[in-house]
């Protein structure tokens, strides 16, 4: 074999070596809600804004907190500490509305405490979570990132924001 040829070999194994470790990623918002991080995939998010003044509306649960008017458009907020069962709200000035983009329910804003940070997730740091577990809050997280040491749960974008799941 001359040194032509090896050199195409070596070249083809690390071109495998480098297939293999291709991984598919998600980006993730981390926010905070209370003392615990969450994920949200950036797919659904269309906006990050100020806690503004939310317009009550009657006769809704509890957790949705009324409407917001962004630029001309009529937007339910809903409340997720309410949604999964956490304390109340406590507006700070770092508690932000994220405007969620929904296939079924169009756009809706979820107030959290802090918006955090972005992070890229592989799914080989991504463990599912199984959906049969007792807790009530676990239905609401679709599985847990591991990212620089901590741990992120992600939530499932459907079941919290489907109004059945009271």
């Amino acid at each position: 074999m001359d040194m032509q040829q090896l050199m195409s070999i070596n070249e083809l194994n690390k071109a495998g070596d480098e297939r293999k470790t291709f991984e598919e990623t998600v980006q993730y918002i981390v926010i905070r809600l209370g003392d615990e991080q969450y994920g949200i995939d950036i797919g659904y998010i269309d906006n990050i804004v100020r806690m503004q003044n939310i317009t009550r509306v009657p006769k809704v649960p509890a957790y949705l907190k009324g409407v917001i008017n962004l630029r001309g458009e009529v937007i339910p907020v809903m409340s997720i500490r309410l949604k999964m069962d956490l304390p109340a709200d406590e507006i700070t000035r770092a508690t932000r509305v994220i405007i969620l983009k929904l296939e079924q329910e169009g756009n809706v804003g979820i107030i959290v405490d802090e918006v955090k940070e972005v992070v890229t997730l592989g799914t080989s740091q991504i463990e599912k979570v199984a959906h049969d577990s007792t807790e009530g809050k676990a239905t609401f997280i679709s599985g847990v990132g591991k990212h620089n040491g901590e741990l992120i749960s992600l939530l499932d974008l459907n079941s919290v924001t489907l109004e059945d799941n009271v």
